[in-house]
């Protein structure tokens, strides 16, 4: 399957946001990549741009492609409610990412190597599709032949549950995905009304 395996520092850069997490190349340069990142006469980006730009970051934080985007947008858009907020809440349950937020993996890439290696079971079942969309009342845990592995053994080690929408329990190594998130309680800076413009067009 086809990931972005290029520099992150340049994608941070190139969005002036820390996607993948604290980068020290960011905090130093903190001006896009290229022979004319520093330029003070850079052009001024058009309405699409910025639209583009946006569904780009929300692309490159959550490590989705542009078919798999196209398509929970597509659902985003029949649920009732606002479109923008239903795309956030669908992408913060897939299941790559809820491994992430639960503290199984130190990062999203991470997260759907363990899930893709089945290291993580649903509801008592193994599940190695990243994409898999939880519904409320769903139970995450890891595989009990994977609970000694050291990469999860030390993500969880130095996390603690922090998102209101998941209930940790790390005797059994088991997590549940209780509700989807409100919009204000989702951390990622992501302006997801522009997204929802310009797929309008």
């Amino acid at each position: 399957m086809a990931r972005y395996i290029g520099p992150k520092s340049k994608i941070a850069r190139k969005f002036q946001e820390p996607i993948y997490g604290f980068d020290k190349h960011l905090e130093k340069k903190k001006y896009p990549p290229g022979q004319h990142g520093q330029s003070k006469r850079r052009r001024k980006v058009s309405e699409y741009g910025v639209q583009l730009m946006e569904k780009q970051k929300a692309k490159y934080t959550y490590g989705i492609l542009e078919r798999q985007f196209k398509k929970l947008f597509n659902l985003a858009s029949t649920k009732k409610g606002v479109t923008g907020e239903n795309l956030l809440q669908l992408i913060e349950s897939r299941l790559d990412n809820v491994v992430y937020r639960l503290g199984i993996s130190p990062t999203r890439s991470g997260a759907r190597q363990l899930v893709s290696h089945k290291h993580v079971e649903v509801n008592g079942a193994i599940v190695n599709i990243p994409s898999f969309l939880l519904r409320p009342g769903d139970v995450v845990m890891v595989r009990e032949k994977s609970k000694n592995l050291e990469v999860v053994s030390e993500s969880l080690a130095g996390h603690s549950n922090q998102y209101s929408w998941l209930e940790w329990d790390g005797s059994k190594m088991e997590g549940k995905f209780l509700n989807y998130p409100e919009r204000e309680a989702i951390p990622e800076n992501i302006k997801e009304q522009l997204i929802v413009e310009l797929y309008s067009k």
